[in-house]
């Protein structure tokens, strides 16, 4: 913004001064007059009808013309573009000329109430141009015309990977067994309690202060600079304490700039709630996954070859989908020992809401496909399934075929603890017919190893603020979305400290007072907050061990710290409160105040795309499914779930417990209810855009849930601790999948599993069919020349070599269902 602009802004926040009609701010923002007291202005979004379209004209005459109507905006008042990743900034706060999908905004309104704001959307005359529409991916594979974007890898299919660790095909010759599924996971959206709202304010000294509901301020405020072209040092943004988030609320979004270009052109503090028909619209949700697997395994059911296909529809916009589309491959390493390994992924672009990063985040999704297609490897070699994945777990302190360094893995505990709790060898099996049990595990990050944006710098900081009467103020810039990231910071200070945590103040997720935090996403708060916490507390403890030594005239290593006080461990009479501790040192040296920062170790991976996956700790989870199936109607109820989980060291063992439970709940809903579904035949509108409408489970679905802690330290975490809020999703819905099989003896090869589907292939199987529900077949992708990374132990070091792709090893599609690569008919080949 010119700085011309910016004096004409502080002019309009100093005065509050009454504006004419005959006004005008270039950009097509029109203002009605009456601005004269710095009352609350209410904001609503004018969104697009149509799924692809070009603007024609806007006419915001009428809509000005509203009483109480203060000021219209459109997308050519804030042309510049802006996105979470620094390769898809491909969204415009409103949008200026294209509208991707039913829902994309165009204009914005401020008025003196909701109520007026919402009457002028309908007085805004839109004249748009239809575009054929893009309606799924099979359409979005075949079809370069119309383009949804111009920057994508090929036509409409966003983005293509194509990586190669070790050559899989003479493992698969060799292989004792060979096996190959598709399968599909359905999209869903996060559906938190809390609408999306934010409200911003502008000053008369030209600076601007955004309050709202995200998981990433550090990154909103990016895209406000950017968008609204202001010093990064003139924007504030605050996160308020998030009524759920889930992923939903980790990207920068259209309301949250278009309230703040509101606030600055009115001088008015400005307030935008979305509804919950359009937080269905911004979505940003699960990625609808078509997966096809095939694997090549000894006589014990060691993985000696894996190759992995994925194919994502992304949506309309790019989103966090560069991202989500390698994560659907790179973390099937992690879990089980896997000799060589190929992924192959590609997101499309379709004309309706994006999708993003929900809980877990591009990795359910992979999870639920090798977890059923790994029970079909047992059934076909007669093992146990629990007994499989217990043999050939990834070792810890391991680098894997894609060069990410495993460290601690308590996975082969939480299958014991699991396996005995449950009684699944007294299950699996062997219950009646429509009841039955199944087995899952999985693994994910603590916290991704890069930033989004590449630099050297700290991913998480803490300061620590120690004043004269004993207080202790924690400074962080992470964000508490309900996972309780907030209690960890205070929990890790006040141990350190010897303090009650209650003793704590905790000033969090705010960009002006806190240091830089990235944000509440990929699990990464409780280690890299909480290691940035450990440094600032230790070096704290530090200074005031060696003030309070000198005065209490003993050796600094016999100095300890409990319950507010500080005193010689041999003689504990011999102390001071900690206020007194605190006093002596600022009497010594001044103000007593410390940081601590983390930066996560360097990744192992050199080759392109080797950003997505490392993690300084992975955590593990194996979830063990009781599952009820009435084959009269094909309903599935899940009457309990054992759950063990690797959680490293438990801080708070309740905060665990609750979202290892919060995990169980949400891939329940995913596993047999939870759905994005559009109407391809009326204009790719929303089918269910309601919490009314869009089932998700109640407390009447929702099973019981015995929960075991697994501790296995890890030396990258504070005091070991790894990830509990993301990794107990995943192995939910292919533990419900193979129960439904051990119950009836039917595959559902899809999620959700809803009763239609169970039916069919109940009734398909009676009938002498397959007795399987799924997709049939896998698009021919334009696949790019695959990255070659040798294997470490085939004398790799991370990095690509080149390689001659022959046709066979080239070939896009993947056979229909499940079947023997020799005959294409269901079953292995052994």
């Amino acid at each position: 913004m010119a700085d011309a602009d910016l004096r004409d802004l502080r002019v309009v926040g100093r005065a509050q001064r009454k504006i004419d009609a005959s006004d005008k701010v270039t950009g097509r923002t029109e203002f009605a007059d009456d601005i004269s007291l710095p009352r609350m202005l209410y904001a609503k979004l004018l969104r697009s009808p149509h799924a692809h379209a070009d603007i024609v004209n806007i006419d915001t005459s009428k809509a000005m013309a509203l009483q109480g109507v203060k000021c219209v905006i459109t997308g050519d008042s804030m042309p510049i573009t802006f996105g979470i990743l620094p390769v898809s900034q491909d969204e415009h706060a409103l949008s200026p000329k294209r509208v991707r999908f039913i829902g994309d905004p165009v204009a914005a309104v401020a008025a003196t109430s909701e109520e007026i704001a919402t009457q002028a959307l309908d007085l805004i005359d839109v004249v748009y141009q239809p575009l054929d529409t893009i309606a799924n991916v099979d359409q979005a594979v075949s079809t370069s015309d119309p383009l949804i974007h111009d920057y994508g890898d090929s036509g409409n299919l966003h983005k293509l990977i194509d990586l190669e660790f070790g050559n899989v095909e003479p493992a698969f010759e060799n292989a004792h067994s060979v096996r190959e599924d598709l399968l599909f996971y359905g999209g869903n959206t996060h559906l938190a309690m809390e609408q999306h709202a934010a409200v911003a304010n502008w000053t008369g000294d030209g600076k601007l202060t955004l309050w709202s509901s995200t998981q990433t301020p550090h990154y909103v405020h990016r895209a406000l600079a950017k968008v609204l072209k202001l010093p990064p040092a003139r924007i504030r943004v605050i996160a308020c304490p998030n009524g759920g988030g889930f992923g939903g609320k980790s990207d920068p979004f259209n309301h949250e700039i278009a309230v703040a270009k509101l606030a600055m052109l009115t001088g008015r503090p400005v307030k935008i709630t979305l509804t919950r028909e359009e937080v269905f619209y911004c979505h940003r949700g699960r990625h609808p996954t078509l997966m096809w697997v095939k694997s090549g395994v000894s006589q014990d059911g060691k993985i000696e070859a894996l190759h992995f296909r994925t194919l994502l529809d992304g949506g309309g916009y790019g989103s966090y989908g560069v991202a989500s589309t390698y994560y659907t491959g790179a973390l099937q390493t992690v879990t089980y020992e896997v000799e060589r390994y190929k992924f192959q992924g590609a997101r499309a672009f379709t004309n309706k809401p994006p999708c993003g990063p929900k809980r877990g985040h591009g990795t359910p999704q992979p999870r639920y496909a090798l977890e059923v297609h790994l029970d079909k490897v047992a059934e076909d070699l007669k093992m146990d399934p629990a007994e499989l994945r217990l043999k050939h777990l990834a070792p810890a302190n391991s680098l894997t075929a894609n060069y990410l360094r495993v460290g601690s893995i308590g996975l082969g505990a939480c299958i014991e603890k699991a396996v005995s709790e449950s009684g699944w060898h007294e299950k699996y099996g062997k219950l009646p017919y429509g009841t039955g049990v199944g087995i899952a595990c999985s693994s994910y990050l603590s916290g991704a190893g890069l930033p989004i944006y590449w630099n050297d710098m700290s991913q998480s900081g803490v300061q620590l603020k120690l004043d004269r009467g004993g207080g202790v103020t924690v400074f962080c810039g992470s964000t508490d979305i309900g996972q309780g990231s907030d209690s960890i910071l205070a929990y890790i200070v006040a141990e350190v400290l010897g303090l009650d945590p209650l003793e704590l103040q905790i000033v969090t997720a705010d960009t002006d007072l806190t240091p830089v935090d990235l944000g509440s996403y990929s699990s990464r708060v409780t280690l890299m907050s909480g290691n940035a916490a450990l440094e600032a507390a230790e070096r704290a403890r530090e200074i005031l061990v060696k003030h309070v030594a000198e005065k209490l005239k003993v050796p600094k290593t016999r100095v300890s710290f409990a319950e507010g006080r500080v005193f010689d461990v041999e003689d504990p009479e011999n102390g001071m409160s900690f206020a007194e501790a605190v006093q002596i040192s600022e009497a010594a040296q001044g103000i007593v105040g410390t940081v601590g920062s983390y930066r996560p170790p360097p990744s192992e991976g050199r080759y392109r795309g080797a950003g997505v996956g490392p993690s300084p700790a992975y955590s593990y989870s194996v979830a063990i499914a009781l599952a009820k199936v009435d084959p009269t109607s094909g309903i599935v109820t899940v009457p309990k779930v054992w759950i063990a989980h690797d959680v490293g060291q438990c801080i708070n063992p309740v905060t665990v417990m609750g979202q290892v439970e919060g995990s169980v709940y949400m891939g329940l809903g995913e596993a047999l209810m939870e759905d994005m579904a559009y109407r391809e035949n009326r204009r790719l509108v929303h089918k269910i855009p309601s919490m009314l409408e869009y089932k998700s489970p109640t407390t009447l679905e929702m099973c019981d849930v015995e929960t075991i802690i697994v501790e296995d330290p890890d030396p990258n975490g504070p005091y070991g601790a790894k990830e509990v809020g993301q990794g107990p999703l995943l192995p939910l819905p292919p533990a419900v999948a193979n129960a439904v099989y051990d119950a009836v003896g039917v595959r559902i090869d899809e999620v959700p599993i809803t009763p239609e589907k169970v039916l069919k292939a109940i009734k398909d199987k009676a009938r002498g069919k397959e007795g399987r529900y799924g997709p049939t077949s896998f698009p021919d992708i334009p696949w790019p020349e695959p990255t070659v990374v040798p294997p470490p132990w085939e004398g790799g070091d991370g990095r690509a070599r080149k390689k001659t792709t022959t046709p066979a090893e080239s070939s896009g599609g993947g056979s229909a269902g499940s079947g023997n690569r020799e005959t294409g008919k269901p079953g292995a080949r052994t």
